[in-house]
């Protein structure tokens, strides 16, 4: 999805909190927004799932992000920050993914759905330039 989002004043999307994810395109190196949910990660950066409601292939946003790491930006009420996104695995994703599931169930029926393991993204404020 692409163009404008419309941005609800609470920061929610389908019942938990949200930010609009702004990546740049793999391919057409174009600006893409997404509506996602979010979770705080221990260290106060953001946790997000790239879900895409338990599809058999990731959402679009997942590959932009592999490719630009840090060229990603989020929006939470308003707010815009610079961000730089890494790819969670082992015990640190399993970690992140018992807080996700035990914060919204509905994480886990997804998972179910497919056969692949839902990619968690951590992402973290950018070095200040």
């Amino acid at each position: 999805m692409s163009g404008r989002i419309r941005r609800k004043q609470d920061g929610k999307f389908m019942g938990f909190d949200a930010l609009v994810l702004t990546t740049v395109g793999r391919k057409s190196g174009l600006p893409r927004t997404n509506p996602v949910g979010w979770f705080r990660a221990p260290d106060g950066g953001w946790l997000i799932v790239a879900s895409a409601a338990g599809s058999a292939g990731n959402p679009a946003w997942y590959y932009n992000i592999a490719a630009h790491p840090d060229q990603v930006q989020i929006e939470i009420k308003g707010q815009k920050t610079a961000v730089v996104a890494d790819q969670l695995h082992g015990p640190e994703r399993e970690a992140a993914w018992q807080q996700i599931t035990a914060a919204v169930p509905r994480f886990a029926g997804y998972q179910q759905k497919t056969d692949r393991e839902l990619p968690i993204i951590h992402l973290a404020p950018a070095p200040s330039k």
